[in-house]
């Protein structure tokens, strides 16, 4: 079987898939793993808690966000007891992902460019065809596979920004730095972070305002973002579109399935992926093999994104009510709303809460009995 895209999603589910015993063929259009990253890296407590990733590759844990309006004045300051935040060495994640991964028994290629599939034959740019039973497009948000198996494909995006650059040691505990500016993140946030030796400084909003001028909001807001550190070494700049339309309903047929962003296994409000991804990767590797091993097309609908949707009406109503804070005014009224006990509360359950995504366990599907 073929899994298109090495991304965190693709080498979660090729691993798991190996791990069954089946072969499994990883293929990705970037010629190094460590190029093309277009995440900032932020793991949550939930996924730290429920998945092995290696300590040596996440920073410090984070425990204080602080919200600011427009005005940068009076932030929201919430403060949990937890470690709520690590941010990742990413391209470290990729090479730890790829190397468990081969030592499962996948096979990766890197620098082959996918063209598309039909009747089980799958063409690359510049590379012969392979046959593959079953094809899983974990291809990014935008994802061709999706569109070539006939499956759902994301419609409802934010594109982000972001810059990493080398900071010097502070030793001060890490704070997660969040604005709420229309003017330089429409209907989303700028943010800055930082891991102990690298600072994050991003902005993302809506396609349409951020299209006229991402770079240029981007670097405008990196002058004099709270919480800023000055460079020591040269910036990296990452970005892309983030699907926050909710997982698609149709995920997955006969021929194949979709996970990570092409899936749209993101957070419709905070954005975050990389939990959804690990969590849906999980599952998907589960419904294919039993798939694969008994044929019966009904073992997919354990893989259905429309009972998972039922999950994200909430938080699909807050995402629009997001993106219709246009005008700085508003952005203070509502980080003003924060201030108060029930806007912090809620602001601390959005941030700090378990619920960040649906539990999919439930929708494993049962093994059949011989």
């Amino acid at each position: 079987m073929l899994v298109v895209g090495a991304g965190l999603a693709g080498l979660h589910t090729a691993r798991r898939l190996a791990l069954g015993g089946l072969s499994v063929l990883l293929v990705d259009r970037r010629s190094s793993l460590a190029t093309g990253i277009r995440t900032t890296g932020i793991f949550v407590r939930r996924t730290l808690d429920d998945f092995d990733l290696p300590g040596r590759l996440l920073g410090p844990g984070v425990r204080e966000v602080l919200i600011y309006p427009p005005s940068r004045r009076t932030p929201v300051r919430l403060v949990s007891d937890r470690d709520e935040y690590r941010v990742a060495d990413m391209p470290g994640v990729y090479a730890h992902a790829r190397a468990a991964a081969e030592a499962a028994g996948v096979r990766v290629r890197l620098g082959s460019r996918y063209i598309g599939v039909a009747a089980g034959l799958v063409r690359f740019a510049g590379a012969d065809p392979v046959a593959a039973r079953f094809v899983i497009g974990a291809d990014g948000a935008r994802s061709r596979v999706a569109r070539d198996l006939g499956l759902d494909v994301n419609r409802r995006f934010i594109v982000g920004a972001e810059l990493v650059h080398p900071i010097a040691p502070t030793g001060r505990a890490p704070v997660f730095h969040c604005v709420l500016d229309p003017r330089v993140a429409p209907g989303y946030l700028g943010w800055v972070i930082d891991d102990g030796r690298h600072a994050h400084v991003g902005v993302a909003g809506s396609p349409a305002a951020m299209r006229s001028g991402l770079r240029h909001l981007l670097d405008s807001f990196a002058a004099d973002a709270p919480g800023r550190a000055a460079p020591t070494g040269p910036i990296e700049r990452r970005g892309g579109p983030i699907p926050v339309g909710g997982v698609l309903r149709r995920l997955a047929c006969p021929a194949g399935l979709l996970v990570g962003d092409a899936a749209g296994d993101v957070s419709p409000l905070t954005a975050g992926g990389l939990d959804p991804c690990l969590r849906m990767s999980d599952l998907a590797a589960a419904v294919t093999a039993e798939f694969l091993r008994t044929g019966d097309e009904g073992v997919l609908r354990g893989y259905d994104g429309g009972a998972l949707r039922a999950r994200f009406r909430g938080r699909l109503l807050l995402r629009r009510a997001f993106a219709g804070i246009r005008s700085p005014l508003l952005a203070e009224a509502a980080v003003a709303f924060l201030h108060s006990p029930a806007g912090q509360a809620a602001a601390a359950r959005i941030l700090f809460g378990d619920g960040s995504f649906p539990d999919v366990s439930v929708h494993r599907p049962t093994p059949l009995r011989a």
